[in-house]
């Protein structure tokens, strides 16, 4: 019979729209469960939609959550017998999809209709975060680092799983002539997966200059602020350019613009998350036989992204625009929301 152990601890819990607070929890936790002692975790736009206005998408606030899936840790208790030790270092992957449905079955635990993601009000009674002291996860979420590298830079695994599936799901980029249209977090480390992966040209597009030279930083070859419309027009000339488009902004004019941007018989990688309703221009589509794909989340690409910040292929480090302490948590996605200052926000614990 499993024991049921407890421990009290500080976590930010969202209450409703402009209502974060920190306050105490109670935590409980079995033999066969892993507890993790916080490092840090990155502020998500999620997070910030559910302090802002009390939902994420169709994910409603309906009772206190704790926030947060984008954090890494200390290893403070495993279950007997376990591959993992007390003290390691790991990046917790916050996804806990069912694993026996048709889709997880197939490899694709992303699409798991019952995934109890972390940090989520889809699902009632809700799924807590990692904005906590302390988190209680399963062996299967840890991946292990090497105490050597600094948590703020492998809190950025959960993103750029994201980013680096986003790349698999458009195919080899091996020689490619790229295109990222938003250049926030995860459009930057988009830039610096597709570097990665063997693309010959990265072009990164965004009304803010702050955030194009973000993209620079993190690997894009050129920018262009699609306000100045003689910056578009080259790329939109012989019925487009671009042999890979990935959409990281959901703007819907932004979604437009894909089609006209990309060579016949490319693709367009739909990873930002936007207005519901697009005027999409099918026809135009259609005959330059462009492949639309959707991006959602990762797979296995969580420890492939905490490999490749651990051995230093991508640095996000220019990225990070601050760190708080969680009593700070409100003034932190305050200042994540604000894009004419911020990247990402880290709080730290």
């Amino acid at each position: 019979m499993s024991t049921i152990h407890t421990i009290n601890c500080k976590a930010c819990f969202a209450h409703g729209e402009k209502d974060i607070r920190v306050e105490q929890r109670q935590l409980q936790y079995g033999d066969n469960d892993v507890l993790v002692k916080v490092d840090c975790g990155g502020i998500c736009g999620s997070d910030i939609h559910y302090y802002q206005h009390g939902r994420a998408g169709m994910s409603i606030l309906k009772h206190p959550m704790v926030v947060g899936h984008e954090f890494v840790g200390i290893i403070s208790y495993v279950p007997e017998n376990s591959a993992l030790k007390v003290g390691q270092r790991v990046a917790v992957n916050p996804s806990q999809p069912c694993n026996h449905c048709e889709y997880c079955l197939q490899g694709k635990q992303n699409l798991c209709s019952t995934m109890r993601f972390m940090g989520s009000a889809q699902f009632d009674p809700h799924v807590n975060g990692g904005f906590s002291e302390y988190v209680v996860v399963s062996e299967q979420q840890c991946v292990r680092y090497e105490g050597s590298v600094a948590p703020r830079i492998m809190a950025f695994s959960e993103p750029l799983a994201v980013a680096i599936h986003a790349v698999n799901v458009a195919g080899s980029l091996v020689g490619k002539k790229v295109l990222v249209i938003g250049a926030g977090p995860i459009g930057c480390l988009i830039a610096a997966a597709a570097r990665s992966a063997g693309a010959a040209e990265i072009i990164a597009s965004d009304v803010s200059d702050r955030c194009l030279e973000l993209a620079k930083a993190m690997g894009a070859t050129r920018v262009l602020n699609p306000q100045h419309a003689d910056s578009v027009a080259p790329f939109t000339a012989n019925r487009g350019y671009f042999d890979v488009v990935f959409e990281a902004s959901g703007n819907a004019g932004a979604i437009v613009s894909t089609v006209s941007l990309t060579r016949p018989g490319g693709t367009v990688v739909q990873v930002g998350m936007g207005a519901s309703n697009v005027d999409y221009p099918v026809m135009a589509m259609l005959v330059k036989e462009i492949n639309w794909r959707g991006s959602f989340r990762f797979v296995d690409e969580f420890a492939t992204a905490a490999q490749w910040l651990q051995d230093g292929r991508i640095n996000p480090l220019p990225l990070l625009s601050g760190e708080y302490p969680p009593e700070k948590i409100e003034a932190a996605i305050n200042i994540a929301a604000d894009k004419t200052l911020s990247s990402k926000v880290q709080i730290t614990f």
